[in-house]
Order: structure tokens, then sequence, then C-alpha cells
């Protein structure tokens, strides 16, 4: 399970090329991927914008509210694409990928966080941690990457809107 959390990165990026060999983009499949995808990288930006991985137990911003928003962020992103490429066998790539990878993700990031903070990330995850006051920051969401995802958003569409239009 560890191993495909980690491989998750580069089997996204074969998932990925597959797909966009795969859609078959219309004007209006583009239009709503986009509106689907759009949100899911905005929680993504807000996320990376108080996360401190392996630092702590965020609860703020959207750690307040779910406690994986990053995977949320990123299955919303996966949908809208997967409606953008207006292919059924993309559409079942990304939800196979998308399952797999995050459930694995998940399963070991909490076996993690619960070995690391010993009985607080159990508290978390009843949902009966006190939420933290932290402003966003953009250079922390920068530090976590982010705009790779912002770059990956911007460069899958920009091909589809090319095939679609």
């Amino acid at each position: 399970m560890r191993r495909l959390a980690r491989a998750r990165v580069p089997l996204g990026f074969l998932a990925a090329a597959a797909a966009l060999v795969l859609a078959r983009p219309s004007r209006t499949s583009w239009l709503l991927g986009l509106a689907m995808a759009l949100p899911g990288e905005g929680l993504r930006i807000w996320a990376a914008g108080h996360i401190e991985k392996g630092r702590e137990i965020t609860r703020s911003g959207p750690y307040r509210l779910v406690r994986h928003p990053l995977y949320l962020g990123s299955t919303l992103l996966g949908a809208g694409f997967a409606v953008a490429s207006r292919n059924w066998v993309v559409v079942l790539l990304t939800v196979l990928y998308l399952g797999l990878t995050l459930w694995a993700a998940v399963r070991t990031e909490e076996a993690t966080l619960d070995s690391r903070f010993a009985g607080a990330y159990a508290v978390y995850r009843a949902g009966q941690a006190a939420p933290v006051r932290r402003a966003f920051d953009w250079r922390r969401a920068v530090r976590n990457r982010e705009h790779r995802a912002v770059l990956g958003l911007v460069v899958a569409f920009g091909y589809l809107a090319i095939r679609a239009w």
C-alpha cells in the first residue's frame, strides 16, 4: 500500500498521458469539465496555504472541515478532467487511478500521523480537535509546490481546448 501511495505521482503522469491521447473533448464537455476542475484546484490552493506537512496535524483552513482537502480537490480536478475528455475509457481510468492511489495515500498518511502524533490524530479524525486559526499563506502554498498542480491544470485544459476547438 505504501508503494502505491508513493507511486501516485508517476502513475498520475502515465494516466494523464493516456487520458489526453484518448480524450475526445467538445466545447461543452470542456466548459463543464473546467467548471468542475477549477473549484478542485481552488480547494487544493487553499489547503496548500495552510498545511505544514509532517510537522503538525493541520486544523486550519479547509482542514477544519475535511481531513483530506488536497485529495478532495484532486478528486474534483480528476472528475473535471474526465468530463472534459468526453470519453468513457478516460472516466474509468480516472476513477480507477484516483480510487486506488488516493485510498492508499489516505491509509498510509493516517497510519503515519497516528504513530507520529500519538493519539492526537485520532482525536482530530473523530472531529473532536479544536480548530486552529491561521491565515492562508501564499508562500506556504508555493513551498508545498501547489503551483505545479496549477501548471498541470493549465497545460491539460489548454491541450483539451485546442482539441475541442
